[in-house]
């Protein structure tokens, strides 16, 4: 595939994840639509690897890796579908595009991960006035000891327990490295994880009764093809043929392009301080991005130096 398309297509299927999922939980409750989508991209996937001859590994490592997904695949994608029930389209791509900061800072306690330096500290600080500032009412409630969450409140919960646990699944994932074609990695955490949608179908009672509502189920085919397989695979040639730098550049374009279309096609109206709260964490991926950008110049200054 063309390395620019192959770009394209991750900024597409980026950009319009989150109003699918918002789409296919008007079609069935939460965890019936995010379940139904990972089992449809399961069987998608075990369809991709026999057409390509590949088996799935079912060796210790191999299952344990496929473990290490399960809090990306059930728990980050089952915390932003109950998001999506609050919180605009649009406004769960720009919390979700904190990922990298998150991911930085968990790094920060483990071995041999990145040091930070000062512009990714600012850029987090950034990224937290920037949450201040959607979030405000909600947050102002909660530190008073309310005793409801009002419903922006409960889906800033939920969204950032969502980017909390795709954060960490991706860093155990790489860490443990069980040399694992991405498509092997992913229909193995995909198969897992239908037990745990089956089981918080059970535990919240939601059910699986469809509303009637065609757009969201078209959503979830969607989902299920671009935003799990196509996406994904598109994702990993990009990281194998550009710059890393020029892939993070996704994490800048995709929340603006996600608000854009929550406004023309789902009429999600914004307030002037939640638009300005989503540039600031935007500008606070800009500076994290940067940040990376010094760290990896210093790295190679000090390599030449020692040569």
């Amino acid at each position: 595939m063309n390395t620019l398309a192959a770009y394209l297509i991750v900024i597409a299927v980026w950009a319009t994840t989150p109003l699918g999922i918002k789409w296919s939980g008007e079609a069935l409750p939460a965890f019936a639509a995010a379940g139904s989508r990972m089992a449809l991209a399961a069987a998608l996937g075990l369809l991709w690897l026999w057409a390509r001859g590949q088996g799935l590994p079912l060796h210790r490592r191999a299952l344990t890796s496929y473990g290490a997904a399960l809090p990306g695949i059930f728990g980050a994608m089952g915390c932003s579908y109950m998001a999506a029930r609050d919180l605009p389209s649009g406004l769960i791509s720009v919390v979700f595009g904190m990922a990298p900061l998150i991911s930085g800072v968990m790094m920060q306690w483990l071995p041999g991960g990145q040091r930070f330096n000062g512009w990714h500290w600012g850029a987090c600080l950034l990224g937290l006035a920037g949450l201040a500032l959607v979030f405000g009412d909600s947050l102002g409630a909660l530190w008073q000891g309310a005793d409801t969450v009002d419903q922006r409140g409960r889906g800033m919960l939920w969204i950032l327990s969502a980017v909390s646990l795709f954060a960490l699944s991706g860093i155990v994932v790489q860490r443990l490295g069980a040399g694992l074609a991405p498509m092997q990695q992913t229909v193995g955490g995909l198969l897992l994880s239908l037990p745990l949608y089956g089981a918080a179908l059970l535990a919240t009672g939601q059910g699986i009764a469809w509303s009637g509502d065609v757009r969201g189920l078209g959503a979830i085919v969607y989902l299920a093809v671009f935003g799990s397989l196509v996406g994904f695979y598109c994702y990993f040639l990009v990281l194998t043929r550009l710059p890393a730098a020029t892939v993070a550049l996704v994490t800048l374009i995709t929340p603006v392009l996600a608000l854009s279309l929550g406004a023309l096609l789902n009429d999600e109206q914004l307030g002037p301080r939640v638009l300005a709260g989503a540039a600031v964490i935007v500008a606070a991926l800009g500076l994290y991005l940067f940040g990376d950008r010094r760290v990896r110049r210093q790295v190679v200054s000090a390599t030449v130096g020692d040569g």
